[in-house]
């Protein structure tokens, strides 16, 4: 597995507009990508800065979707996103997800 790390600072008072162009935007785009496992998102207390992570079955799915779709999420984000995102990425040494989406199909 593999996985992205998009860190964002948010404008001010961005954080619930976030979210949502998250969840009813930007998810669902990643859904439809091929060999997309998975996203999580954390929010700084302060509200100020935010960590996407997405988890990839490969590198390769990864990298079709930062030459793709990414610049379709940078643009639904752009309102509420102050400056521009760092991305790092990584491989997954281990991870839950798998046990969790075959406890699911049993």
């Amino acid at each position: 597995m593999f996985a992205r790390k998009v860190s964002m600072h948010l404008k001010n008072d961005g954080g619930l507009a976030f979210k949502q162009k998250m969840e009813n935007e930007v998810i669902p785009l990643l859904r439809k990508q091929k060999g997309f496992l998975e996203e999580v998102t954390f929010l700084y207390p302060s509200g100020k800065e935010v960590h996407a992570y997405s988890i990839w079955e490969t590198a390769e799915h990864a990298e079709a979707y930062n030459r793709g779709t990414y610049a379709d999420v940078t643009k639904i984000l752009a309102s509420v996103v102050e400056g521009t995102p760092r991305i790092q990425t990584y491989e997954v040494l281990n991870s839950t997800i798998q046990r969790a989406a075959v406890a699911v199909a049993a």
